[in-house]
């Protein structure tokens, strides 16, 4: 008798801790059943739900037409690889008019960590880092673009925290969610390293350098050899759970890849609006397409 009723007290133990768990996992806001709220990085967001996104290049000082193209895009590609702007220049460009849709990226040279510090913390949501030819370049992209413990980017100064967190956000606890890190693979070298760089922990989207990956390759865009490194690196990039884009938005449409292809410099906006005929590089300098003709 008394080792039943030790068995009895056991079990009866076991169910109220297991009741007691379930009721503490099916809480509003705990568990499985807990929804997130929205990325306010909203291009990451889109990404996430399965769409594509498009951008207009930002490659001069121009405050009141960054302003005005901001307002119809996903996000914008500011360009310092290949531009003379600083990020002074850019920082007060997203202090104008922090809350446009398009959502503020910078394509840096390079990986290095005082780029990428100066970067996040002038309030850009994303970057996009060129010329990733192995893991280490993409695990140094990753790195500093992210708080601890994720990543290695210190506490900065700098107008972020300003930008974001309002509206009752913590921008420290939130920002390693929102920040979006693309790099690009341009040459072969990359191209056989593409799951390497693709499986890279931090690293959202891979996409194609379509232009210089004829000039590292000598294959025109028209070549097989060229089409098959394109489709190595969209499988490989799948193949790791990332998402694939291209530096080409002529690839968004009428290409075997387009159905998987998410992430593209420059399209059309997301209302028909066009840049002025003038804008050049700096101001939105995609060719316009009819509205509504690429899925978002």
């Amino acid at each position: 008798m008394r080792s039943s009723s030790k068995r009895r007290a056991v079990c009866s133990l076991l169910a109220i801790a297991l009741f007691s768990a379930m009721a503490v996992a099916q809480q509003p806001g705990q568990g499985q059943g807990a929804t997130k709220p929205p990325l306010y990085n909203t291009a990451k967001q889109k990404l996430l739900d399965g769409k594509q996104i498009f951008s207009f290049t930002q490659g001069k000082v121009d405050v009141a037409g960054y302003c005005e193209s901001a307002k119809h895009y996903d996000y914008t590609w500011f360009e310092m690889q290949h531009s003379t702007m600083e990020f002074a220049d850019i920082e007060k460009m997203i202090a104008a008019c922090p809350h446009v849709p398009a959502i503020p990226m910078i394509r840096l040279p390079d990986a290095q960590e005082w780029h990428i510090q100066h970067a996040t913390d002038i309030g850009v949501l994303g970057i996009i880092v060129p010329t990733v030819d192995d893991a280490d370049r993409a695990r140094e992209a990753a790195k500093w673009a992210r708080y601890p413990p994720i990543g290695r980017r210190s506490s900065g100064q700098g107008q972020a925290r300003d930008l974001w967190g309002i509206n009752g956000i913590d921008y420290r606890n939130t920002i390693n969610d929102n920040m979006l890190v693309v790099v690009m693979i341009e040459t072969p070298t990359g191209v056989a390293n593409a799951y390497d760089i693709a499986s890279v922990a931090g690293v959202d989207v891979v996409i194609v350098g379509n232009n210089d990956l004829t000039q590292f390759s000598g294959y025109p865009a028209t070549d097989p050899r060229y089409q098959e490194m394109i489709t190595k690196i969209h499988d490989e990039t799948l193949r790791a759970g990332k998402i694939f884009g291209q530096a080409n938005w002529t690839f968004a449409t009428g290409h075997p890849l387009s159905g998987t292809s998410k992430f593209f410099q420059n399209g059309p906006s997301n209302d028909g609006w066009k840049p002025p005929a003038a804008a050049g590089a700096g101001r939105g300098a995609s060719p316009s397409a009819p509205p509504g003709k690429y899925p978002k």
